[in-house]
């Protein structure tokens, strides 16, 4: 019979390893539900590779009770308020890391850096974001990882401390998009894609408070599908900053299947092209409708937009002109900071990502109905 999951024993050994047994919320049960459910009556996975989506789904339970209970010593922490964030946001693949890291680089900015949202607890003083032992044992495990895979980085710019994606916070939840990259998941899908976002942003706000507590600064974040929650966001951050990337949107779309199959190959051991050829256009659809949508309703100005082509072209002449629309200053030394990761990061530094819409069962003749209306509203500059 083969392997399955089940929530509880989930639960229980994320209580094990961690010696804690207090969630700060049961919301994240609904969507770690769908996820079990969906895997147990899909196909059945290699021992090996269920085992590694076992493991993702404990350290995120075992994470949530680690933040609950360094929360719970430091309850005034969830007093002290979120100021002026800025989010960034668009369809997949349109360019959000590489502004990201840009907007990351100036000091005077606070970012989720990848290493500690790998080990988030304690969180980190100042002076240990870059150059403490856990930063540094991160970027040891990222020397000998690229050594060992040199070309994954032309998939995914990253660096354990670079800015990382809210995904990795919003799990803890069960509600995001990272989960359902892990193969065929179309219960999952469904679900999350009507599913309420508030109670996932609320504890990304608890999160960033005990984040802030000994780093503090303007929050700068970064999820390409914040853009189908904006609404909700604005509920939790009211004085949030959102920031919309565009891009041709069939490049993008190949794109976005073309990383997704690494999700595949890591949790099924095979690809569904298939799959990804019917679920990620849809995807990729749908975050452009719901951000126009949420667009009409909180109105046009209130979302900066900044092009993937003019990012490749001038990146310092955008982040001049974001910075004025930010009403940040762009001070020297942040200027200094992103020409010298500019500079540092020349694009194909790893290898080009190669990919054909063909590849995945798509034309874009076929794709063009789905972003008729995005293409119409935003002049973006089509890639070829």
């Amino acid at each position: 019979m083969a392997a399955r999951l089940v929530t509880d024993e989930l639960i229980e050994e994320a209580q094990r390893a961690t010696g804690l047994e207090r969630f700060d919320s049961q919301s994240f049960r609904e969507g770690l539900d769908v996820i079990v459910a969906d895997v147990n009556q899909g196909e059945e996975r290699p021992p090996e590779l269920l085992a590694r989506l076992r493991y993702g789904l404990v350290k995120a339970l075992a994470d949530r009770l680690k933040v609950t209970a360094a929360l719970e010593a430091r309850p005034e922490l969830l007093n002290r308020p979120i100021t002026r964030p800025v989010f960034v946001f668009g369809i997949p693949r349109t360019g959000t890391t590489l502004l990201n890291n840009l907007l990351a680089a100036d000091p005077h900015r606070r970012s989720p850096l990848k290493w500690e949202l790998d080990d988030p607890v304690p969180p980190p003083t100042a002076d240990e974001l870059y150059t403490g032992p856990r930063a540094l044992a991160a970027l040891e495990m990222d020397r000998k990882m690229h050594e060992m895979a040199p070309s994954a980085s032309k998939y995914y710019r990253g660096s354990a401390t670079y800015p990382h994606e809210c995904v990795w916070i919003l799990a803890h939840d069960f509600r995001t998009l990272m989960w359902e990259s892990a193969g065929k998941l179309p219960l999952y899908r469904e679900w999350y894609f009507s599913a309420d976002a508030t109670p996932a942003y609320e504890y990304h706000k608890k999160f960033l408070q005990l984040h802030q507590a000994d780093a503090p600064g303007i929050w700068n974040l970064k999820m390409p599908s914040h853009i189908l929650n904006i609404e909700t966001l604005l509920k939790i951050y009211p004085d949030a900053r959102l920031v919309w990337t565009h891009r041709d949107p069939y490049t993008a779309t190949g794109s976005l299947c073309s990383l997704i199959q690494l999700g595949h190959m890591a949790y099924m051991g095979k690809i569904d092209k298939e799959w990804l050829g019917e679920n990620y256009p849809w995807q990729a659809a749908e975050h452009a409708r719901r951000g126009m949508a949420a667009r009409d309703v909180i109105g046009e100005d209130r979302i900066i937009d900044v092009h993937y082509a003019d990012m490749t072209r001038d990146p310092m002449g955008v982040m001049r002109k974001l910075y004025k629309q930010l009403g940040d200053e762009l001070t020297p030394a942040a200027e200094a900071a992103m020409q010298g990761w500019i500079d540092d990061n020349p694009q194909d530094k790893f290898g080009r990502h190669e990919y054909k819409l063909a590849q995945f069962g798509l034309t874009k003749e076929k794709l063009e109905p789905m972003f008729a209306e995005y293409l119409r509203r935003y002049p973006v500059e089509m890639e070829g």
